[in-house]
């Protein structure tokens, strides 16, 4: 669920999902992954994130 809304985000911006894996520092497989619901996200990938997209740690938790 965590991982469709990060995907949903970065395609809704049209970003390119490589350039934000890049940007976080993390292989664009495991990033790939991760946006698929196929591997959870661990707390400092998502702080990663979350600072490459530049949002609040709250943004994408329900």
């Amino acid at each position: 669920m965590l991982g469709k809304r990060i995907k949903d985000y970065i395609l809704n911006r049209g970003y390119k999902i490589g350039s934000v894996a890049h940007k976080c520092h993390i292989p664009f497989n495991t990033f790939s992954a991760m946006l698929n619901g196929n591997r959870t996200i661990k707390a400092e990938e998502y702080f990663s994130i979350c600072r490459a997209l530049d949002v609040p740690l709250n943004y994408f938790v329900v």
